[in-house]
């Protein structure tokens, strides 16, 4: 079950290399385009819209990064290729856009948003793009509903578990306590069945994804990687690093 070997090659540019400071904004156009120039694979989010697109973007609604509120999937891809954002004269992207300018240059690792309402609309969308792309890539999720589904609708993709030790903090809130209790220790791992396990950083080690690595053979990510001493724990427990606000 282990991803292949051009996963964890090189790091990976949590949401494309970006840098507020210069006007590289996050899952935009210029921090994938910066992330190719460094050779570095591309970790990016999709969201669903409301009829049926999936668009580059990390969080669920409007407001931090652009102008305007509102959920996305409650807009149309078009609605939201004309939201301006505040640091940057760039739209946001959808998928198809961010395959063709990518164009297989370097590896793609797309981390599926979920509402965690078991709506698969938002990977049989990505398998639909994916399956006319011929670069690298690979889909993962912290939603076991949503890795499920990209092992049944995109067999041919390698896939992950987006995980961490516990989901108490407040970020979680929303979820009830038995989709809280059925993310941890990777308990879903032998339905889902991922190649590869990214982990947040700063809970490694830790016994679940050591199994994972060392028993089932999946490569291990560490996210996200900020810090030396971030640095230092990815490189003891894992195989690769998801980073951001530096160069490797």
């Amino acid at each position: 079950m282990r991803a292949p070997e051009w996963l964890t090659a090189r790091p990976v540019a949590h949401r494309g290399l970006h840098d507020i400071s210069r006007g590289v904004v996050e899952n935009m156009p210029g921090a994938v385009q910066a992330a190719i120039a460094g050779n570095f694979a591309i970790e990016v989010d999709i969201q669903l819209t409301a009829d049926g697109e999936a668009m580059v973007h990390h969080d669920h609604a409007l407001g931090r990064l652009t102008e305007g509120e509102g959920e996305l999937i409650e807009k149309t891809a078009a609605e939201l290729r004309a939201v301006k954002f505040k640091n940057t004269s760039e739209r946001m992207m959808s998928l198809s856009d961010l395959c063709a300018t990518v164009a297989g240059r370097v590896p793609l690792v797309i981390e599926v948003k979920s509402h965690f309402t078991g709506d698969r609309k938002l990977v049989r969308r990505m398998a639909e793009v994916l399956a006319s792309y011929k670069g690298p890539a690979v889909g993962m999720s912290f939603d076991p509903e949503q890795v499920l589904a990209l092992r049944e609708l995109l067999p041919s993709r390698p896939r992950g578990i987006v995980a961490q030790r516990t989901y108490e903090d407040e970020s979680w809130a929303k979820l009830t306590q038995a989709q809280r209790d059925s993310m941890l220790y990777l308990r879903h791992g032998f339905q889902t069945q991922p190649h590869f396990v990214a982990f947040k950083v700063d809970h490694l080690p830790a016994p679940a994804p050591w199994i994972a690595r060392n028993v089932f053979g999946c490569a291990l990510l560490g996210w996200t990687v900020r810090t030396p001493e971030q640095r230092t724990r990815a490189g003891q427990h894992a195989d690769q690093m998801i980073f951001e606000g530096f160069v490797p």
